[in-house]
């Protein structure tokens, strides 16, 4: 009997994050003094974090 691979047993939920003020959190990538930054952003109040967790 043929087994499943492991990838597909796997469940991919994506988790949404939002704001304080009701909007949803995106992540986003910043080039600033030549260095690739991330940040998460607030699609509303356009308040920005280091991680959609900072936004509690």
């Amino acid at each position: 009997m043929a087994q499943a691979s492991k990838n597909s047993r796997t469940t991919s939920a994506t988790q949404k994050f939002f704001c304080s003020c009701g909007g949803e959190v995106k992540m986003k990538t910043l080039f600033e003094n030549g260095k690739v930054k991330n940040v998460a952003e607030c699609e509303k109040c356009r308040r920005l974090e280091r991680r959609p967790s900072d936004f509690k």
